[in-house]
């Protein structure tokens, strides 16, 4: 695929966001701002940068608990995800689901789960739907490597390509499932051939180059488009904070992360503007300022803003009666 001056500016700006955005966030945590288990996306950037660049308007994405990065890249404001990181009412999740369960209807983004690999069918399960109502549209359901060994897994790829669900399976393979290597955990290091036992066609794909990774995901969706059924992609990427804001990452030496910090998704896509002449060092200067302003925009939002009421404490958990066959 050739990409031009917009991808590669939406791509920077959609990364950058994130960026500065999880960095406010530490700052914050830090400063017991933010309580809670909380899960920075930093070094994983590409992937939903190159995602939302290749998916169609109503296509669905669920995710597991690292997920502020993918209700920003859907189009959640700041704002909305700053606000439900300090438990605010005007948060995405209306303050009642915090740091692991972003969500928001409007942008087709169904969450943010806190259970390991819990999202897995509920993503084969959005597909379902979609197929069952004849629409055209994909779910991307993106979980960690962790979540792959997880049996649920299974009975989703078996039940997907029995049904030609159209699903698009994203295993996010950052290396560690919380603090434990691939190696120690399965003998299976290439994951995406966990797919091939069920006939799904499954790639493994460069997350840390928003190029590659808008290729393989637009490529997929269109295959499950076509009513071919699900797809499965190993994205190999990295983080470059430990598993929680609680980790401080012992497990890992300083040269495996700077290696992987050459490979920085957020500076060799501004190389590559750089090069290509789509921008100057000024312009980028400019784009950083502006988004800069916005996260530190969205912390004040998010401060002045207020608490849920109680009498919200049970409000989006119980569905109101309007069934005349269901009795008090």
């Amino acid at each position: 695929m050739k990409f031009g001056k917009k991808e590669y500016i939406n791509w920077y700006k959609i990364m950058l966001l994130q960026r500065r955005f999880e960095e406010k966030v530490a700052q914050l945590y830090g400063q017991q701002k933010i309580k809670g288990f909380c899960h920075l996306y930093i070094g994983q950037e590409a992937i939903t940068s190159g995602m939302v660049s290749a998916i169609k308007k109503g296509d669905k994405v669920i995710t597991a608990y690292r997920d502020h990065g993918h209700a920003l890249s859907m189009g959640v404001s700041a704002n909305a995800v700053m606000a439900e990181l300090f438990g605010k009412a005007s948060g995405c999740t209306g303050g009642k689901g915090g740091s692991m369960h972003m969500f928001s209807k409007a942008h087709n983004f169904v969450g943010g789960h806190g259970i390991v690999g819990a999202q897995i069918p509920l993503g084969a399960g959005l597909a379902f739907a979609e197929k069952y109502n004849n629409t055209s549209n994909v779910s991307l359901t993106f979980f960690g490597d962790g979540a792959a060994r997880q049996g649920a897994l299974h009975e989703a790829f078996n039940m997907a390509m029995l049904w030609k669900l159209p699903v698009v399976f994203i295993c996010e393979n950052n290396e560690y499932a919380m603090g434990t290597s691939v190696a120690r955990t399965s003998n299976l290091l290439e994951i995406y051939k966990i797919g091939l036992a069920y006939d799904m066609p499954s790639y493994q794909v460069d997350g840390m180059r928003c190029e590659a990774v808008h290729e393989a995901i637009y490529n997929a969706c269109e295959y499950a488009r076509e009513g071919k059924g699900p797809v499965f992609l190993e994205i190999k990427t990295y983080r470059y904070r430990g598993h929680s804001m609680s980790d401080p990452a012992s497990y890992r030496t300083r040269n495996e992360v700077a290696d992987y910090k050459e490979k920085d998704p957020l500076e060799t896509t501004k190389a590559s503007i750089l090069e290509k002449k789509y921008a100057t060092e000024l312009e980028l200067d400019l784009i950083e300022e502006g988004i800069i302003n916005e996260v530190d925009a969205s912390v004040v939002f998010a401060e002045n803003a207020d608490y849920p009421e109680a009498r919200d404490l049970f409000k989006d958990v119980y569905v109101e009666n309007d069934y005349p066959y269901i009795t008090d």
